[in-house]
């Protein structure tokens, strides 16, 4: 599994988890809700400070974004 798409699997569970919306999620981080749905099918790569914004809207901090990440590539075959 390639990075992007670890992060996309990530980036939409925690997102369902708390119970957000794309475009929610787009809004709170000020981020075009097409661009969420680009990074949770693995099709684009968060910058560093979007991952920091993202992950301050759903409550986690930005270092366990990246290892649940690494875990879920780990994962795959």
């Amino acid at each position: 599994m390639r990075p992007e798409e670890a992060f996309g699997k990530v980036l939409r569970e925690l997102r369902r988890k708390r119970g957000l919306s794309q475009e929610k999620l787009a809004l709170e981080a000020d981020l075009d809700r097409t661009f969420i749905s680009l990074l949770e099918r693995g099709l684009r790569q968060p910058s560093f400070s979007t991952i920091l914004e993202i992950s301050k809207i759903l409550g986690v901090p930005a270092a366990h974004l990246v290892e649940l990440a690494e875990a879920e590539m780990k994962k795959a075959p």
